[in-house]
């Protein structure tokens, strides 16, 4: 065996633990990106705002698509992420509203 050349099975535990890092990364950083969706909820509730903005998530995909064109990842794919963490954000706007509402 060339003495250069990385074991294949360490070169898989390398590239596993680099997963397991982005993975913890895009879980903080999900976590952040509800922790301010849950203020703009908030917002949206006290304020009796509809819970989703039709406008906002169409320029979101669009700006969604052109940076994951730029980085060499599937738009669709860019999209569908988009898509799912927004429903679960109305989801969450929806709750907050129903809350309010429940407020003496």
């Amino acid at each position: 065996m060339d003495e250069t050349r990385e074991d294949p099975y360490e070169t898989l535990l390398r590239l596993r633990a680099s997963i397991d890092n982005i993975d913890a990364a895009l879980v903080h950083m999900l976590a952040e990106r509800f922790r301010a969706t849950k203020q703009v909820g908030v917002l949206k509730a006290t304020n009796d705002l509809p819970a989703s903005d039709p406008d906002r998530e169409r320029q979101q995909v669009a700006r969604l698509r052109t940076l994951a064109e730029d980085a060499h990842l599937d738009p669709e794919f860019a999209e569908k992420w988009f898509k799912f963490v927004v429903a679960e954000v109305i989801r969450h706007h929806v709750d907050a509203g129903a809350e309010e509402n429940e407020r003496p």
